[in-house]
Parts: C-alpha cells; structure tokens; sequence
C-alpha cells in the first residue's frame, strides 16, 4: 500500500510541475512566423525580358544582372530584401552606356500569392512603396505588405517602383 501511495504522490507532484507549462502560451503576434526565407534572387533575363510576365508581373525591358539578394516574409506582411548588385547585364543586347549600373532611383518589393477569392484560385501581389537604390543597384526594402489568406506559394520580386506594380528585376528563385 505505502508504494501505491508513494506512486500516486510521485505522479501528483510531476503533474502539478507540468501546470505551468501546459498552461503557458505566447501570444501569436509575438513570433510572426517566417513563411519565406530565401539566399538568392535571381535577375530577369532570357524569354521574361520585355514583358513576359511571372503572376501578372512583367519582366523588366532588358536583362539584368544581380550579385547577392536575401530577405525574408513573416505571415504577419514584413518584408525584408537586402539586394546588392542589380544592374544592368554587361552583355551585348543591353547599350553599351547601361552595362554595369542601375538607372531605377527606386526599387520596391512585390509579394505575389496564390490565393483563394470565392472559391476560386487566383493570384493577389502586393507591393511596398519605392526605397532608394543606388547606381551600383544596392537596396535595403524594409515594409509591411497586407497579405491575402491564404498566401499560397508566395514569390517575392525586386521591380520598379512604378505604380501599379513595376516591371521586375530580380525574383526569388535560382
């Protein structure tokens, strides 16, 4: 009897330390969630110059070329970009006087999602307002975008900051 009761006071005692831990919870605002994450962004180039469109958003008019792109999406809308390098592609379609720079005083984030409107899939891209960028194509987009739910398979662009949504430079992906 004396080792039931022991059992049964050994099993009181771990239940009682586990209250606080089945009963503790954050608040979901307080981790936004990481939906995206992405090391590379990779330039426009080939048939997506000129207009070719990815999710309603066209190519930029010549190829481009990128050194380095990160950034990330939380649920909650923030996007960061980090973008260094999107210039104009050293190659003989792009003018001579192009090569090598960036003429875009500003770039702007778009998030494309897949979605749902009644019922139907569809695509919903929001856009951040314009950041400076420099000749040498660096940029630093810090925002908050209003995202549709759900936001399925979303893609990030660098583009043009011409409203509605500018033509794309660089996309998530390699």
């Amino acid at each position: 009897m004396s080792k039931i009761r022991w059992l049964l006071g050994a099993l009181l005692v771990a239940s009682i330390g586990l209250v606080p831990i089945l009963g503790s919870s954050s608040p979901a605002s307080a981790d936004p969630g990481t939906i995206l994450k992405f090391d590379v962004l990779t330039p426009v180039t080939g048939p997506y110059v000129g207009g070719n469109q990815i999710r309603m958003v066209p190519g930029g008019g010549l190829p481009w070329m990128i050194s380095s792109g990160t950034g990330s999406l939380t649920r909650d809308g923030r996007l960061q970009i980090h973008v260094r390098g999107l210039v104009f592609a050293d190659i003989p379609t792009v003018p001579a006087n192009l090569r090598g720079i960036n003429t875009i005083a500003d770039f702007e984030g778009i998030v494309s999602c897949q979605t749902i409107t009644d019922g139907m899939a569809t695509v919903t891209n929001v856009a951040t307002g314009p950041f400076p960028a420099s000749m040498r194509g660096n940029a630093d987009i810090k925002a908050r975008v209003k995202l549709p739910e759900p936001c399925i398979a979303p893609i990030v662009f660098v583009a043009s900051g011409v409203a509605p949504t500018g033509a794309w430079f660089a996309a998530t992906g390699s």
